[in-house]
């Protein structure tokens, strides 16, 4: 199966190791660090740190780059937006368009915080088993019971969540390449024809969907899960020294990246 968005990758990296509590608390901190520091140094510290985390996880370049290269759209469109309609002196226009090098400047500047940001939210996702993940989640969520939040069925959410995008994402490949083995066309015509050629492959989507939905409700059922219960685990998280290194080197990062 190819890799996908937000897919494990199986490794003993130091990365892998490291509790994944500690992880998420760091790239929670490193993210929103990202979007209060509006510099293009402080974005460099934060690009370089999460280089760093991924040359150390061990992670083959190709499946890094099959699971990042879906977001590029979504990439190219923030940069689209903001050079279209970003203020600033235009040295360029165009019927309503008007192109400035201060829309540039903030349009490159947006794109490439995005980047670091997938960047760094790969890395956790991508060296993080997502039963680990959901532990950790939970666990760090404690706080919230006495509000009555049910921390631990919405860390499974999330966790399920991203467990089944890579799934979701393989199963809509298949469908595209049985379609396409019938005679249909997805990329001639307007954008009104293109829409009208994806119903065929959204539908069967759906219903994969909501059939892969009930088959995890009962197969959670047969393992008697009841949300609300206290629930043993088989492999307890455990804080160790390399993750009180990380969540160090992660202030320090933080405060190089706000200061320079």
């Amino acid at each position: 199966m190819k890799p996908a968005i937000a897919q494990y990758y199986p490794g003993d990296s130091v990365v892998h190791r490291l509790d994944a509590r500690a992880k998420f608390v760091a790239v929670t901190g490193l993210a929103i660090a990202l979007f209060v520091r509006d510099s293009f140094a402080g974005l460099a510290v934060f690009a370089a740190a999460g280089v760093i985390a991924y040359v150390l996880s061990g992670v083959p370049a190709a499946w890094f780059w099959r699971a990042f290269r879906p977001l590029l759209w979504l990439v190219g469109l923030t940069f689209l937006a903001q050079v279209l309609f970003a203020p600033g002196e235009p040295f360029f226009s165009f019927w309503i368009f008007h192109f400035s090098w201060a829309g540039l400047e903030f349009a490159a500047f947006l794109s490439l915080r995005l980047l670091v940001l997938v960047l760094i939210g790969s890395v956790l996702t991508l060296t993080t088993a997502p039963l680990a993940l959901t532990d950790g989640l939970a666990w760090l969520g404690r706080p919230l019971r006495r509000l009555r939040v049910p921390t631990d069925e919405l860390a499974l959410m999330v966790t399920i969540a991203l467990r089944f995008i890579p799934t979701l994402l393989v199963e809509l490949d298949q469908i595209m390449r049985a379609q396409r083995a019938r005679g249909a066309d997805f990329g001639s015509g307007g954008p009104i024809r293109r829409a009208k050629a994806l119903v065929p492959v959204l539908t069967p989507l759906f219903v994969l969907s909501f059939r892969r939905a009930d088959e995890l409700a009962l197969a959670m059922e047969a393992r008697c899960y009841r949300p609300g219960l206290v629930r043993t685990r088989l492999h307890p998280l455990r804080a160790g020294i390399g993750d009180a290194v990380l969540l160090g080197l992660t202030v320090v990062v933080i405060v190089a990246g706000l200061l320079v």
